[in-house]
């Protein structure tokens, strides 16, 4: 009996750090990465993850940073920016060509870049 419920729960642990992965892993994001510049409409730095509302030439887009203690390491924290900003990001777009949102991977404002995610940042 103690078997089948470590086992169960050995499951149950796999399962929901499954999800979890899932949930803030890149699988919804497009491997290549595209350039945006726009400004600044909304930004909140709240669990799970700080994002950005961006104005484009191409309309509003949702910016996502990473969790908050990396992206605070990326030196991009709340004060650095503000609404009306003019900023430009890299990342991954998302997989729906519907959806105009993105994983960043860099933040760059007033010439300075804030590299949340640096082992990601592809180079040409």
């Amino acid at each position: 009996m103690t078997r089948i419920l470590a086992a169960s729960a050995a499951i149950a642990i796999l399962a929901t750090a499954g999800a979890a992965l899932a949930h803030h892993g890149w699988s919804w994001a497009e491997a290549d990465q595209i350039e945006l510049t726009g400004k600044i409409e909304s930004l909140s730095f709240a669990p799970p993850h700080p994002t950005l509302e961006l104005a484009t030439a191409d309309g509003g887009w949702r910016i996502e940073l990473g969790n908050p203690n990396q992206t605070q390491r990326s030196g991009f924290v709340e004060g650095v920016a503000k609404v009306g900003d003019e900023v430009t990001v890299l990342g991954n777009r998302s997989l729906d060509p519907n959806e105009k949102r993105l994983k960043a991977v860099r933040v760059t404002l007033s010439g300075k870049q804030y590299d949340i995610y640096p082992e990601r940042i592809q180079t040409n």
